[in-house]
């Protein structure tokens, strides 16, 4: 019985709708979603909770979403495309950023949707099956992180840009972590050391690539 339910909901889509007062409703769920999410975790979070937090009647987050999972899904691609707009615009100044610059883009990724990044967190921590999406979200982002190395840097290749892109993921997490425990013992200096560390690590990976195509 459980399965056949899961099967439904997962067959179930959100509504697009394609009049701007609708569009403007959506976006006002969506928020009102994240922010949610990002307070109570994705499982604690009711229907009921999104719906009065975006001022709105139940009956109109239904219409839109008609269930949890669907919401979540559209929370997840709205992330994507909010991540993937950052990259873009990362990719196409990258040949006018040096290569602090650069690291200091990248560790900014997450920082810039900080708000809308604790919700994904939230969000994919919750079931298995977001949990798997959430495995999934990690493997494009490093994808990407890595396309955007090398445009930065050719040389670097691809292989090699996938292993760096894992260390500079990490560095964008960490970056997060402290800033969300700062005052907590932790000090405002550790994120300048962070970033100190990440641009001198950027440096060195792209002389050495350069050096070993000569």
């Amino acid at each position: 019985m459980s399965s056949n339910k899961s099967t439904g909901a997962q067959e179930r889509t959100a509504l697009n709708p394609q009049r701007r007062p609708g569009q403007e409703r959506v976006a006002q769920l969506l928020e009102a979603a994240a922010a949610v999410i990002a307070e109570k975790g994705y499982d604690a979070t009711t229907m009921a909770e999104v719906a009065a937090r975006a001022g709105a009647q139940i009956g109109s987050l239904y219409r839109f979403f008609p269930n949890k999972d669907v919401l979540a899904s559209a929370l997840i691609e709205r992330f994507h495309t909010r991540v993937g707009e950052v990259f873009d615009a990362i990719d196409e100044q990258a040949g006018a950023l040096s290569v602090p610059a650069l690291a200091d883009a990248l560790l900014d990724v997450l920082g810039g949707l900080r708000g809308e990044t604790q919700a994904i967190v939230a969000l994919l921590e919750g079931t298995l099956e977001l949990s798997t999406r959430r495995l999934e979200f990690r493997r494009q982002l490093r994808k990407r992180i890595a396309s955007t190395l090398v445009n930065y840097c050719p040389k670097l290749g691809k292989s090699h840009a996938e292993n760096v892109a894992a260390v500079v993921l990490q560095a964008m997490k960490s970056m997060g972590a402290l800033a969300k425990e700062m005052g907590n013992g932790v000090r405002p200096g550790a994120l300048a050391e962070l970033r100190v560390m990440t641009r001198h690590y950027l440096e060195k990976t792209f002389a050495d690539a350069e050096r070993q195509e000569r």
